[in-house]
């Protein structure tokens, strides 16, 4: 199973999509045991001092394709769920002034919690709203309206390079405002389309 994301993906304002598609795709990966699904995490302070999340929703891929084109990639979906993407930044800045991956900035264990999933067929892709609150308030909001990269967008670029198969996940891209800063002890719950799907407590 692969897990994938994509960078700087939303948009505040809706006249701003048509330039920002112009610009390159930042696509990056997690490995498997970053996922921890609807339970608690633990905060990774061995590791890092400066942990940031940021809200997103999570497409499966239910079916194999290769070079899927833009018109077929939604039929490539069979799940969606929520979740956070997390980062160690300080680990993050040190890769970049050094030039190394970013592995561990971003696929520590725990790095991706996400919620069980609900059918594709329970959404209209194009209006899906979710956000992010910690400790009762609200800290992320968007609408999948405001993406850069569709879903469809996303799955046949990524498909250019690799083949998906069922079961890969890609977390497509946090709202532009409101990410932060995370601590041992926040209460994060997450929430599509004002349904609860994603309570869990950093320990």
């Amino acid at each position: 199973m692969k897990i994938l994301g994509i960078g700087s993906n939303y948009v505040t304002d809706l006249k701003d999509i048509e330039e920002k598609k112009k610009g390159k795709k930042f696509i990056f990966s997690k490995p498997e045991t970053a996922l921890a699904v609807n339970c608690d995490v633990e905060y990774p302070s061995k590791i890092t001092n400066e942990l940031i999340y940021e809200v997103e929703l999570v497409v499966k891929i239910g079916k194999e394709g290769k070079n899927i084109s833009k018109k077929e990639a939604n039929s490539y979906i069979s799940e969606i769920a929520v979740g956070i993407d997390y980062t160690a930044t300080d680990i993050l800045k040190n890769a970049r002034e050094t030039k190394h991956p970013w592995e561990f900035a971003k696929g520590f264990d725990g790095a991706a919690p996400i919620s069980s999933f609900k059918p594709v067929t329970d959404y209209d892709l194009g209006d899906i709203n979710f956000d992010l609150k910690i400790n009762g308030e609200e800290k992320q909001k968007s609408n999948t309206a405001y993406m850069i990269n569709d879903f469809a967008d996303i799955i046949a670029f990524i498909s250019e390079y690799m083949t998906l198969q069922p079961g890969d996940l890609i977390f497509t891209g946090t709202p532009a405002l409101g990410k932060g800063e995370i601590f041992k002890g926040d209460h994060l719950q997450c929430s599509i389309n004002g349904e609860l799907l994603l309570d869990f407590k950093m320990i």
